[in-house]
């Protein structure tokens, strides 16, 4: 039988935040649209951290770091990744456009791509769109989106928790970054 052994916090060899902010990020941004849990905003930020993201855009009624709520999940991690404010989030989503992101929104429309069949682009910059909790991407918000995933669910319920479909899309397009990466 094999043992593994539980590695301690100093054993974990973990960057600075100077470091982090310094290091090659995946060129991915997270935009929350309207996410009112701080909960889940926390969570996001801590995702975002240990997947090395570029940034997240916080939009509408989703509230902006330092606040303990957030504080509680993010654990630090809203000092480590690069975030801004607009107050509305068809100005962040324009913006992106500008800056020559591909924005898609997480939903589920008509349409829309699986996730398994999302094959992205390592060459391309993406904006991920993630919606309130109850009422997910605003319809206006996904009209201006370049496209719409949808992770395929088999359930009663038909949805994640946001910071369960942020951390799925996120390692997905990891996953697939990296291992383009290898063979390119």
């Amino acid at each position: 039988m094999k043992h593994h052994k539980k590695l301690k916090n100093e054993e974990l060899n973990r960057v600075s935040i100077e470091g982090f902010k310094k290091q090659n990020k995946i060129p991915v941004t997270i935009v929350l649209d309207n996410v009112r849990s701080l909960n889940n905003i926390g969570s996001v930020f801590r995702t975002s951290d240990a997947l090395g993201v570029e940034r997240i855009l916080l939009c509408g009624i989703t509230a902006n770091p330092p606040h303990p709520e957030i504080y509680k999940t993010a654990l630090g991690a809203e000092n480590s990744v690069s975030w801004q404010y607009f107050h509305q989030t068809i100005e962040a989503i324009n913006e992106l456009h500008n800056e020559g992101y591909r924005v898609i929104a997480v939903e589920q429309t008509l349409g829309c791509i699986d996730l398994r069949d999302f094959n992205p682009n390592i060459d391309t910059k993406f904006a991920f769109v993630f919606g309130n909790e109850m009422k997910g991407v605003d319809q206006q918000v996904i009209n201006i989106c370049d496209d719409v995933i949808e992770i395929p669910q088999f359930g009663t319920k038909h949805s994640f928790n946001i910071s369960v479909t942020v951390g799925i899309v996120l390692w997905d397009y990891f996953t697939k970054y990296y291992q383009s990466k290898k063979e390119g």
